[in-house]
């Protein structure tokens, strides 16, 4: 049998039963992508990191959720960059992750016990609001945005809370062009002391509701920071749980900002 190290941690969270649950394993060397897939749904947390050690400062970093390999994952990362930071005695100024689809992203030691990572800003454009939409989210849309996801904005954080979607109609919405439409972000400007409150369902990637996600933010961040052109204090709105982070639109890149905590610590037996 082999033994790997194995790590949970809640991630966009100040305590233990926050934010989004994260697996992080380090490895010498990755594994096949068949026992990484394997590895996860075992897990069966939003995604499991596997992190391999590169040199300098620097790792190589792949997401998996339950089903699927991920082409970015904020608070996976996140996860990730806490483990080496608490666990594995990096000392560096700064961490840089090597990943397949999203090149090189960066994490940083920030105020108050915070981190900050450093993503590409994704395009976004104004779309259509269509009738397979509203009838999935239960609700029709002030307006809706194409980039990475799809995305629907509403009047106020009680029409985000309230929601109650369904699910597998999300899950069928499909491809339009190159927008993911079953993978589909709901937020909305200001409420319970917050600039943006938000909720994302991504059953496209095998998770109905997501508690807290750092890609979902880069598109937050990319749709509202030209308008507010200042750091936006968000919470995503996952009943029973939550996450808070900060986001910063900074030209073509953006800057979240967000704790984590250590929650299991072990080994993962092969």
């Amino acid at each position: 049998m082999t033994s790997l190290p194995f790590y949970q941690i809640d991630a966009f969270a100040t305590r233990t039963f926050e934010g989004n649950q994260a697996c992080v394993m380090p490895l010498d060397d990755f594994l096949p992508d068949a026992q990484l897939q394997a590895i996860a749904a075992e897990n069966n947390v939003s995604e499991t990191a596997y992190i391999v050690p590169k040199g300098d400062g620097v790792w190589a970093l792949r997401w998996f959720t339950p089903t699927v390999e991920v082409p970015l994952c904020g608070h996976a990362t996140l996860a990730s960059a806490h483990v080496l930071f608490s666990h594995m005695d990096f000392d560096g100024p700064e961490i840089g992750f090597d990943t397949v689809k999203s090149g090189r992203l960066t994490v940083k030691r920030a105020t108050g016990g915070r981190y900050e990572m450093d993503f590409p800003a994704p395009a976004v454009r104004k779309m259509d609001i269509t009738d397979d939409v509203a009838a999935a989210l239960g609700a029709w849309p002030l307006e809706a945005w194409g980039g990475p996801f799809y995305a629907c904005v509403f009047a106020s954080a009680d029409d985000i809370v309230q929601l109650q979607p369904d699910i597998d109609l999300i899950a069928k919405l499909g491809i339009m062009k190159d927008v993911n439409r079953g993978n589909l972000g709901c937020l909305a400007v200001q409420g319970d002391g917050m600039d943006v409150v938000s909720r994302f369902f991504a059953p496209a990637s095998g998770i109905p509701e997501d508690p807290a996600t750092g890609s979902w933010h880069c598109m937050v961040a990319a749709i509202l920071g030209p308008r507010f052109k200042r750091p936006l204090d968000c919470f995503q709105a996952y009943p029973g749980r939550g996450g808070l982070m900060n986001v910063e639109l900074i030209g073509d890149r953006v800057k979240i900002r967000g704790k984590a905590v250590t929650v299991i610590e072990g080994k993962f037996t092969l």
